[in-house]
């Protein structure tokens, strides 16, 4: 962690304020996955091309969310079964400026489409704002209950010359009731981009690093830890189940 810290240190920052041009809500995501001891090997590389995210006087925040799924996990399943049109709701918390909001990530054609509003606190959706953005948004009155907690620290990247942002998350673990799951060595990648675009000096460290890009959500990932085959089918999952495992507890 002090490594990181010295090296996120090295690139210039950017401000919440600067960020507007940058939002991507409606998006292409390309994800990777490696280990900690690859992401300090990869940041120098990263200064000359991108700038930092500096809040609240930290380029390492720290982000906590809380996802929605109903009895049938449909979320998950939907997830599981490759549906081209799909959702997740959570309420996620900025934990350094104490900020929450409720966000739908709606994944449509290829495409991440966000909405989000400000919300109290983390709670079980009852107010009636909320219900109302839900209804408007998934276009039915979802019956949401709360499936599992997420915490992580997230670097968040802004291309210096390209409208484009990367965000590398790290320190990942997921709990529900008495199950915790920690992955401390694992970083996922997430190249945030209008359209898919090779040329970016991410995605071509990741070429050339032999790193290929994958598909498997966090929700997907701890709900499947914090379930199990008990509760889940997670079949078509498996392999990128054991892959990340692997990045998880390799020496």
């Amino acid at each position: 962690m002090s490594n990181i810290k010295t090296e996120i240190e090295q690139f210039d920052p950017i401000y919440l304020r600067e960020m507007a041009d940058v939002n991507l809500m409606n998006r292409v995501d390309t994800k990777f996955a490696f280990r900690q001891d690859d992401l300090l090997r990869f940041l120098p590389i990263l200064a000359a091309h991108y700038r930092a995210l500096k809040v609240e006087g930290t380029m390492l925040p720290h982000y906590e969310s809380l996802y929605f799924d109903d009895a049938s996990f449909s979320f998950f399943r939907d997830h599981h079964n490759g549906k081209a049109d799909r959702y997740k709701v959570r309420i996620r918390k900025y934990v350094e400026s104490n900020i929450h909001f409720l966000e739908i990530k709606h994944k449509i054609k290829g495409r991440t489409d966000k909405r989000r509003i400000l919300t109290n606190d983390f709670n079980e959706l009852q107010d009636e704002k909320e219900r109302d953005f839900l209804r408007r948004q998934l276009n039915e009155d979802a019956q949401l209950q709360p499936t599992m907690w997420n915490a992580f620290q997230r670097i968040t990247l802004v291309s210096k010359t390209s409208k484009e942002r990367l965000t590398l998350d790290f320190g990942i673990n997921f709990h529900m009731g008495d199950v915790k799951r920690d992955f401390k060595q694992l970083v996922i990648a997430e190249l945030k981009q209008e359209s898919l675009d090779r040329n970016s000096p991410f995605y071509k460290l990741m070429k050339k690093e032999r790193i290929r890009p994958y598909r498997l959500s966090k929700y997907c990932i701890g709900s499947v830890e914090i379930y199990g085959e008990e509760v889940l089918k997670f079949n078509r999952f498996k392999k990128k189940l054991l892959f990340l495992n692997k990045i998880n507890h390799a020496n």
